[in-house]
């Protein structure tokens, strides 16, 4: 019966390791709730298929599939090109911008992304909001 007990406690334990060191993968979606792409907690990019088509490093660097920077997220939510050149902002309100300050779009807290009208274009439910203003506005997937 301990023997039993170990083994189930032993099992359980490695189930519960394994399932902490798999990546988790967030669906992005187009405004009819069809898979347009994921996005992975490593920060990997893919599309509907799960070909990866770029990467989102901690550090804040866009790079496509083939690990070249193509922009640059900064900690004050400006997102530049890979040569710093501003391509727009993203604020912690949600709001999205282009470089002269327009808004472009939003993101929810819910993960709702919305045109400047405020018309659903698509969902990113639990997906940084800074990525998700990537995507839909900038880069990958548009």
């Amino acid at each position: 019966m301990l023997r039993t007990t170990n083994m189930k406690s032993l099992l359980f334990f490695f189930c519960l390791l394994f399932g902490s060191l798999t990546v988790q993968a967030q669906t992005v979606q187009d405004s009819n709730y069809k898979t347009i792409g994921h996005v992975k907690s490593d920060g990997t990019i893919q599309d509907s298929n799960y070909h990866t088509i770029g990467h989102i490093k901690n550090d804040g660097t866009i790079q496509d599939s083939n690990y070249r920077t193509i922009g640059h997220i900064k900690n004050d939510g400006t997102i530049q090109d890979s040569n710093y050149r501003t391509m727009g902002h993203y604020r912690n309100d949600g709001t999205v911008m282009d470089s002269n300050y327009r808004t472009v779009g939003h993101i929810k807290s819910d993960g709702t992304v919305q045109d400047p009208n405020y018309r659903t274009i698509g969902h990113a439910k639990d997906v940084n909001s800074s990525y998700a203003a990537v995507l839909f506005f900038f880069y990958l997937l548009k």
